[in-house]
């Protein structure tokens, strides 16, 4: 038996370094790998034992061929050779007939290595198709931040060892962020508080010793509410605001007398006395630090709000205090050159560009058509919202839809042909992580299962076949990693490149002082930037649709988006759960779990209702984005969930949704 490293390629900020058991060819055991700057030995319950996942009987092992109607799952195993030469075919056509940009590749982060994740971007810019807008994420956030910080780096996760006040703000780091408890707790024992500020009770809330919970996007107006009590009661650090911020007197005299406590309370729901200790604890702690999850800047005022909240730390002069900051996530991406990856000087013009988004709204187009989808590492049938309107388009005849694909997914049933895609562990990949400092090099460790191939591989199977005669495309994964790792920026140096080639994580050095560089055009923080519609941050309100209940789809820790539904270990109750408050089922007269119906204008969900008084009135709760195999009935969550964008950032807005609730005829 050997034991060979790799490292988890799933949508976490973690990024966990991996040992793999493997035996005659397959894996047997998943260890985290204690060797791991951040990670540190530990892994989430799904990657414990992802050989499930990479073993699974539920793999898809050929290339298949839809033979009924879309949707039904009906199909007939081809060679590749057919299969490629089928999208040949069908891919020439469609350009004589409609050009290149009737066809659009739809893709995301059902892997973070930067070879596989992207491998399709200089196939796709040769071939002169559509492009995909990615924003479902959380690029809200990031405008949010960059409208205060600019370029600012992210805190070291270390800083929370020296906090003494710990702020779990819109993060349900149980489920998305787990491994960041490792240094919650080692703060604790050094006698730090945590605060979890959230729309409900997750399970989060088991490591705070103080929960607040707040009205679903009003996370700006408690901020706004927080700095005025500071300034009120001259709490503010004068000091560190005249040398370091831009800005503050104007917020104090423009912004900040409109959002007292009483004001607040009544827009969030938070008491007059709860905002007025939190502002005064935060002010006063020696190292205050907020941990800023993604779920606040899913609403239609995301950007502001994430914009509002960074503001705080400024203040009371956080950032020079040991143990102080704000953490959104790193970005790492100067350290390595990625066009080398995406290759966007392959472009020999600028087609069009749609958002994914509006994947709904795009396939149901009159004009312009896309009369071709391509899917890989993301599963839009289930996680991209509207799912009615998705599905709709979907369905067409004469839509060509190619998914690459581990499972059958519920996009892959809607696919004329889906090809066989590996788990991480049967290709080589480069991943940099987004909630630490890390990057590690990926080797595969065992075979491709079955005729299984990574999308890089299919990617230059596609590109000779379509006439693309590239050299760029007749190299290896491994040797397009070598290329990037040869030519790295000066923030990886050369000290750390032998590891990385051996596989090994590490970590990018900090400059010393980093925290107090301020990375925006004026030098300081912008709590006032000139730049921006609106120059001072301020409290939008979120959309919310015409009904009685916000409806938060939060993650599951035993699910990571969609991924991991075929592992029955996982999801073994296999029900869709609705959370309410004892109230609110008491006034529809509903009782514990009973089959209801939530709905909206744009579509309807089974659930089964869990009557808890860890969600508020007003509220529900579902868990997770599962397949509507597992579910009772015939749509998941996101056919509740709207196309509609962030204020900034075109990101969605998953989160700025109401419904209202019915007991299931």
């Amino acid at each position: 038996m050997e034991v060979l490293r790799s490292v988890c390629p799933y949508d976490c900020p973690d990024t966990c370094g991996l040992l793999v058991h493997v035996e005659d060819g397959k894996a047997v055991k998943v260890q985290g790998d204690p060797e791991h700057h951040f990670t540190r030995g530990s892994l989430c319950p799904k990657m414990a034992h992802y050989e499930r996942s990479v073993h699974s009987e539920k793999r898809i092992q050929t290339p298949l061929l839809r033979t009924g109607a879309k949707g039904s799952g009906a199909f007939v195993p081809i060679s590749w050779e057919e299969a490629i030469e089928h999208i040949r075919r069908r891919w020439t056509e469609i350009i004589d007939q409609y050009g290149a940009e009737a066809i659009l590749p739809y893709s995301y982060a059902g892997t973070m290595g930067l070879v596989q994740r992207n491998a399709g971007h200089p196939f796709f810019y040769s071939l002169g198709a559509a492009r995909l807008e990615r924003t479902i994420c959380s690029p809200a956030k990031g405008y949010g931040w960059n409208a205060v910080m600019g370029q600012t780096m992210a805190p070291h996760t270390n800083e929370i060892h020296s906090s003494d006040l710990i702020i779990l703000w819109g993060i349900h780091a149980m489920a998305t962020n787990i491994h960041i408890m490792q240094d919650i707790n080692i703060a604790k024992r050094n006698g730090a508080k945590v605060w979890l500020i959230d729309t409900y009770e997750t399970s989060t809330a088991k490591i705070a010793d103080r929960v607040i919970v707040i009205r679903p996007g009003t996370d700006g107006a408690l901020a706004l509410g927080m700095m005025h009590v500071i300034e009120r009661e001259n709490l503010v650090d004068h000091a560190f605001i005249q040398q370091y911020v831009q800005g503050y007197e104007e917020l104090k005299t423009t912004v900040l007398p409109n959002y007292s406590p009483e004001v607040v309370s009544e827009i969030t729901g938070i008491s007059v006395a709860a905002i007025e200790d939190m502002a005064r604890q935060y002010a006063k702690a020696q190292g205050p630090f907020i941990r800023l999850g993604s779920g606040l800047s899913r609403y239609e005022n995301g950007a502001m709000t994430v914009r509002t909240i960074t503001c705080l730390p400024g203040i009371v002069g956080a950032w020079s205090k040991p143990g102080g900051g704000l953490f959104g996530g790193t970005s790492t991406a100067s350290a390595l050159d990625t066009s080398l990856i995406t290759r966007e000087d392959f472009q020999e013009k600028t087609t069009r560009m749609i958002n994914m988004n509006q994947l709904g709204q795009a396939l149901n187009a009159q004009t312009d058509p896309v009369m071709s989808l391509y899917v890989y590492a993301s599963n839009p049938a289930a996680v991209a919202p509207d799912q009615n309107r998705v599905l709709e388009g979907l369905v067409r005849e004469d839509l060509f839809t190619v998914v690459h694909e581990r499972f059958m997914t519920d996009t892959a049933k809607y696919a004329d042909l889906i090809l066989p895609a590996t788990t991480s562990l049967e290709h080589s990949d480069l991943y940099r992580a987004y909630g630490h400092y890390g990057i590690q090099r990926a080797y595969s460790v065992i075979p491709p299962v079955g005729q299984a191939k990574p999308n890089w591989e299919v990617f230059c199977l596609l590109a000779e076949a379509m006439g693309i005669h590239k050299t760029f495309f007749k190299q290896s994964a491994d040797d397009l990693i070598n290329h990037v790792l040869e030519h790295p920026s000066p923030w990886l140096p050369d000290a750390l490149l032998k590891p990385l080639f051996e596989g090994r994580p590490i970590e990018l050095p900090l400059p010393k002082g980093y925290k107090m560089e301020f990375k925006t055009s004026s030098g300081k923080i912008e709590i006032l930037n000139p730049r921006e519609n609106s120059p001072l941050p301020e409290y939008k309100k979120p959309h919310g649709d015409r009904a009685a209940f916000w409806f938060i789809n939060s993650p599951d820790a035993r699910l990571l988006n969609s991924s991991f539904n075929e592992r029955a270990d996982l999801i073994k109750n296999n029900k869709m759960i609705l959370q309410m408050n004892p109230e609110d089922a008491s006034n529809l007269s509903l009782i514990d779990d009973q089959p209801v119906i939530a709905y909206n204008e744009r579509g309807e969900v089974k659930f089964t209702l869990k009557i808890t008084d860890k969600v508020p009135d007003g509220v529900v709760v579902a868990e997770g984005v599962w397949s509507i195999e597992n579910t009772t009935g015939n749509r998941s969550a996101n056919a509740l969930t709207s196309q509609r964008f962030t204020d900034q950032g075109k990101g969605s807005t998953f989160y700025d949704v109401k419904v209202e609730v019915k007991a299931e005829a």
